[in-house]
């Protein structure tokens, strides 16, 4: 049984689905719709610009936590999930799409999955925030680079599924890079881990949905899930002291609120590119965030990168050449696969 593709997909697009909706807003934000009578080379086009926008927006999303100090981790995820619950409402009415949002709670099978789906998700959030925010960019980064790897050995554990010999030396390359990893760090990278497995299993249950929900009603509802806790945390945090939301000036609250719109819009274009581009466009293009991530963290914030880590990330880069190799070969063997955009906005 062929291994399937979830892990050239980026996750928050897991389940954006395909719906017939009219409008340009809306066929954009959705990434939904027919053709739009543009020469397949120009849709080619305009889809890898929003694909290069995507995955650039999420590479460059390092800078912005930096720039959020001193706020921590915990009120940056909070404010995130608040912000972007309160983006995708606006969005959703101006839209006039809350019909899907309110089919999709009605519907166990759909609601029950994005709310494990949204646990899933604020871990690796505040993993991710934590790891930028405490100097440890580089791992972070790792942990997207042998996310694809994490899917795969999912696919073998969850779903047992059969794996090509091509696959089987990926995940052997991973296992040592992480070994030789643990021994460099003098620990195990759980930072990486977490991220690498957080986002494969997101990918996993946002598989269960597919295309019964679009993107934007899809974070909307994960949102929705997690904001009675993101609220209890920034009331917490107030009555602590702790929260800088209002006690950094006018920009730095304007900076925070921005959170929604930084979340949502990265997902947008995404949306926008997969429907107009093949599969094996949308799995190259997905490295671009977590290498953008790690030359911020080597050249413009300054980590460290020792030998053995170098070590550690070539045999992780090297697996990931290996599994593009075999994505490509198997999308030259089933050119249907290959062809159908759609099929990028179905899981992570």
């Amino acid at each position: 049984m062929d291994q399937d593709f979830s892990a050239f997909r980026d996750p928050w697009a897991a389940g954006a689905g395909i719906k017939a909706d009219g409008g340009a807003v809306l066929d954009l934000v959705s990434g939904t719709g027919g053709t739009t009578g543009r020469p397949a080379r120009s849709e080619n086009s305009v889809g890898i610009l929003f694909g290069v926008g995507a995955y650039g927006l999420w590479g460059l999303l390092p800078l912005y936590f930096l720039i959020l100090a001193p706020a921590g981790p915990l009120e940056i995820v909070a404010n995130r999930v608040l912000w972007s619950l309160l983006f995708c409402a606006l969005l959703l009415t101006i839209m006039r799409s809350w019909r899907p949002v309110l089919t999709a709670l009605r519907t166990p099978r759909v609601s029950g999955p994005l709310t494990i789906a949204a646990l899933l998700i604020a871990v690796n959030w505040f993993v991710y925030t934590y790891g930028v925010t405490s100097g440890q960019a580089i791992e972070a980064s790792l942990g997207y680079f042998i996310n694809p790897i994490v899917s795969v050995l999912l696919g073998v554990i969850v779903l047992r599924e059969k794996l090509r010999p091509l696959q089987w030396a990926a995940i052997g390359m991973g296992v040592v890079a992480v070994i030789v990893l643990a021994i460099g760090y003098g620990s195990v990278p759980w930072i990486a881990l977490t991220l690498a497995f957080s986002f494969g299993l997101y990918g996993f249950v946002k598989k269960k949905v597919g295309s019964r929900v679009d993107a934007v009603s899809s974070l909307s509802i994960e949102t929705a899930v997690l904001t009675p806790v993101a609220a209890g945390v920034m009331v917490w945090l107030s009555s602590t002291g702790n929260a800088t939301l209002l006690t950094e000036g006018t920009g730095h609250f304007w900076i925070m609120a921005a959170s929604g719109v930084i979340t949502a819009v990265p997902l947008i274009f995404f949306g926008a590119a997969a429907r107009r581009l093949p599969l094996t466009t949308i799995g190259l293009l997905q490295y671009l965030a977590p290498v953008l991530q790690f030359l911020l963290a080597l050249l413009v914030l300054g980590e460290e990168m020792p030998f053995e880590r170098w070590i550690g990330f070539s045999l992780v880069w090297a697996g990931l050449v290996l599994l593009t190799i075999d994505m490509l070969r198997t999308m030259r063997r089933h050119p249907r696969l290959a062809t159908a955009p759609a099929a990028a906005t179905t899981a992570a």
